[in-house]
């Protein structure tokens, strides 16, 4: 591998960790998909407000590139690159 292909190469990863940074979801977004979510999965439960009590109770945390949320030690949610997806739960 040559020299400027390396740089290159180095360049790209480099700048798509700094892209993944700087999407990483916010708290407010991984909340905000998990009462759409848990909505969109059961009315009753959208009726009762669960999602949002879920929302409201969980943990966020960040890994820099990537972000979940957690309730009582179990993954609500994961985000990466802007993203948000919701875990089913039974």
């Amino acid at each position: 591998m040559t020299s400027r292909r390396f740089f290159t190469v180095l360049g790209l990863v480099a700048a798509t960790l700094a892209l993944a940074v700087v999407l990483n979801p916010s708290a407010e977004r991984h909340r905000d998909r998990v009462r759409a979510a848990i909505g969109e999965r059961n009315v009753l439960a959208k009726a009762l407000g669960l999602g949002s009590l879920a929302a409201l109770v969980s943990s966020y945390h960040s890994l820099g590139v990537a972000s979940y949320t957690s309730v009582d030690g179990h993954v609500l949610s994961v985000g990466a690159m802007g993203m948000v997806f919701v875990r089913d739960t039974p």
